[in-house]
C-alpha cells in the first residue's frame, strides 16, 4: 500500500512515518504543503493519505479539503484543535478519518485501517446511488417514449412496451437508447407528447 503523508512538520510527520513502519508499511512518501503538491501527490498514486495538519489556518484546511475533493482515495485528517465547521467541511470534502489531537504512533494503523473502511463503504454507497439514479432516468426516458408511441399509434402500455423491446432486440442496442431515439425523432417530428 503506498502512502503519502502531507506535513510541514518533521517531528510531527516522524510519529506517523514510525507507526506506519511499525504496523508493516514500508512504501511511505512525504510531500510538503507548498507549491503545486496537490499534483505532486496526484502522479505518486497513493492508495492512502495522511495529513497531519497540527493547528491548521482556515485557509491551510481549505487547502487540503481541496486535495480531499480532488484525489478520491481515503483521506485522515490529523489536527490538534477543531471546531463544528471545520468538522462539517472536513466530512463534506470526503475525508474518512478526521482526528483531534490524537497523533501517536499506535493509533495510526486504526485510524488507517477506519480511513480505508469508511472510503470504500462511501464508495460503494455512492455508486449504488449513481445506478438507482441511472436506472430512474433510463426507466423516465422508457416511460416517455412508450407515451409516444400509445399516443401516436394507439398501443396499450404492454404493447408499446413490447414493441420498443423487440426493436432494440432486433437493432442490437439497448432499450433506453431505442427510447431515447424514438423520443428524438417525436421531437424533430412535431409529435405531441414530448
Amino acid at each position: 500500500m503506498r502512502i503519502v503523508i502531507v506535513d510541514d512538520s518533521g517531528a510531527r510527520a516522524s510519529v506517523l512515518e514510525e507507526g506506519l513502519r511499525e504496523a508493516g508499511y514500508d512504501d511511505i512518501h512525504f510531500v510538503p504543503p507548498r507549491g503545486a503538491f496537490v499534483a505532486r501527490i496526484e502522479r505518486m498514486a497513493p492508495d492512502v493519505v495522511l495529513m497531519d495538519l497540527g493547528s491548521p489556518s482556515r485557509d491551510t484546511l481549505e487547502e487540503m479539503l481541496l486535495v480531499s475533493r480532488a484525489l478520491a482515495k481515503p483521506i485522515a485528517m490529523f489536527v490538534d484543535q477543531s471546531d463544528d465547521m471545520m468538522i462539517g467541511a472536513a466530512i463534506d470534502a470526503g475525508v474518512s478519518a478526521y482526528v483531534v489531537d490524537g497523533l501517536r504512533k499506535d493509533r495510526v494503523r486504526p485510524i488507517l485501517e477506519l480511513a480505508v473502511r469508511r472510503f470504500t463503504a462511501f464508495s460503494r454507497m455512492q455508486s449504488e446511488l449513481d445506478e438507482a439514479r441511472a436506472a430512474l432516468a433510463n426507466r423516465k426516458t422508457i416511460d416517455k417514449a412508450k407515451a409516444i408511441l400509445m399516443a401516436q399509434r394507439g398501443l396499450n402500455e404492454a404493447d408499446a412496451y413490447a414493441l420498443l423491446r423487440s426493436t432494440a432486440m432486433n437493432q442490437g442496442r439497448r432499450l433506453v437508447d431505442v427510447a431515447e431515439a424514438l423520443i428524438t425523432a417525436s421531437s424533430l417530428l412535431g409529435g405531441g407528447n414530448t
